[in-house]
């Protein structure tokens, strides 16, 4: 779709020329390194400035879709019409405040695990490898190694699609697995607190370390990919059904079943959505018949096809 050059020239009376990009290739901005153009591509750097882009896309009547890091996702071909809103550096500030943190919801999340440790705050030492923001954290209640998002999170601050500015409490934010409000209410999370406990520096980096060489040695990191492909399953791992049905090394044009750990799908070099996408129906449809077990995507799809 055409966006609406009033709305575009709105827009750039309050963002600078490299926080609005059109037709912007999503592929540059996804850890998959896949996906179509987006219309209009956004990164806000305040607070304030998600409210004035809210409410113009509201105002103009523009499809609206929000990202973190561009992990946990993968962009359809033809990619993303309307406003695609993603909170990336500029909005990753990070600040601590005796055992909280307070981070912008495009901070890294190995960055704000790493602003813990330095400050002698355990809690989100888990954190250290998974490849998204903190933003996304909260959106998927992300966890790793026994500690996930909502152990720690304590208060977000959002923008409805109004452009109004709403407190969530821990309680309202609906933490559970691979789930938050935030899936379905449309909010925009733009500010993250963390309440963390005191720890020693030396065990926290010490268990990072831990946590850093077991990732390093069991995961693809080296190549494309939207992190775990497959929730898991009551009862199994989804990487281990995917192992024992002989799909180590399957792959679909340029998409693959990683060769180091069967619950990634990794683009193996040019991969399309398309790939992706039929790899993962191809990988449930084989685990379904050998082991009766129904495989559900980790990762959001979006975009068009």
């Amino acid at each position: 779709m055409k966006i609406n050059e009033n709305f575009i020239k709105a827009c750039q009376e309050f963002l600078k020329p490299e926080q609005l990009l059109l037709d912007e290739p999503m592929s540059k901005h996804t850890t998959f390194e896949i996906g179509g153009p987006a219309d209009c591509l956004i990164f806000p750097a305040s607070l304030e400035e998600v409210q004035k882009v809210l409410t113009l896309v509201k105002d103009y009547e523009l499809p609206l879709t929000m990202l973190g890091n561009g992990s946990n996702m993968l962009v359809r071909d033809k990619g993303i019409r309307g406003v695609v809103v993603k909170f990336a550096s500029p909005m990753a500030k990070i600040r601590c405040e005796g055992t909280r943190i307070i981070a912008g919801a495009g901070a890294l999340l190995k960055d704000v695990s790493e602003c813990a440790a330095a400050n002698g705050l355990t809690g989100l030492e888990y954190a250290c490898g998974i490849p998204g923001s903190i933003g996304g954290a909260i959106f998927m209640n992300a966890g790793a190694y026994d500690g996930e998002t909502k152990n720690v999170a304590d208060v977000v601050r959002a923008v409805d699609q109004q452009g109004n500015l709403h407190t969530f409490s821990h309680e309202e934010m609906e933490l559970g697995y691979r789930h938050s409000v935030f899936q379905s209410n449309g909010e925009a999370i733009c500010e993250v607190e963390l309440q963390l406990q005191r720890g020693e520096e030396t065990e926290i980096r010490a268990k990072i370390a831990d946590y850093t060489q077991r990732r390093e040695s069991k995961q693809p990191l080296e190549m494309p990919s939207a992190g775990s492909t497959f929730k898991r399953p009551e009862g199994y791992f989804a990487g281990t059904l995917i192992d024992q049905t002989g799909l180590k090394g399957f792959s679909v044009g340029g998409a693959q079943v990683s060769t180091k750990h069967a619950g990634f799908v990794v683009n193996a070099g040019g991969a399309t959505a398309a790939d992706v996408v039929n790899l993962i129906h191809e990988v449930q449809r084989r685990v379904k018949e050998k082991h009766g077990v129904e495989l559900q995507p980790e990762v959001r799809m979006i975009g068009e096809e």
